[in-house]
């Protein structure tokens, strides 16, 4: 993981909280603020879990990640139920919600970032074979949470195997 990258997941929480009081001050009672206000709720309610499982700094920046795809998945679902009922004003308050929540979401790895990454783990995994292509995707997610597209990755891999 470069460096930039970990100076983004390390500083998640931080991230939100600022601009959670940027957003308060800017318009208290706005979508983002409001938005933001869902998603700090959501963290204190995980810190409380860990917590009480022995971990004193509360929950960590991939449970945050999660909270957020969890939150933008609901948001996606509700927008289709709304253009389906035609209720506009609501799919539309829905799309903007979800653009806040995705803006805290890692990037996935595209174009030559993708490939490097693919050629690296197929490099450190000694893959050479086609069979070996599942054992590479595997070692890329958990080398990239969340960042990883299967399809794009896949092709990337095979094409790092030769």
């Amino acid at each position: 993981m470069g460096q930039l990258d970990q100076t983004v997941q390390l500083t998640l929480r931080n991230r939100i909280n600022t601009a959670l009081d940027q957003a308060e001050s800017d318009d208290v009672n706005g979508v983002v603020a409001q938005t933001l206000r869902l998603v700090k709720c959501a963290m204190d309610d995980r810190d409380v879990i860990a917590r009480s499982r022995g971990e004193c700094s509360g929950c960590d920046n991939d449970v945050i990640v999660e909270l957020l795809e969890t939150m933008a998945a609901q948001r996606e679902q509700s927008i289709k139920q709304y253009d389906d009922a035609g209720r506009v004003v609501d799919a539309e308050r829905e799309r903007e919600e979800l653009e806040v929540l995705t803006s805290f979401l890692p990037k996935p790895l595209a174009g030559e970032d993708l490939n490097v990454a693919a050629e690296t783990v197929v490099r450190e995994l000694q893959a050479h074979k086609l069979k070996d292509v599942g054992r590479c995707m595997s070692a890329l997610r958990e080398k990239y949470p969340g960042r990883i597209e299967c399809g794009p990755a896949s092709k990337a891999v095979r094409a790092a195997i030769g």
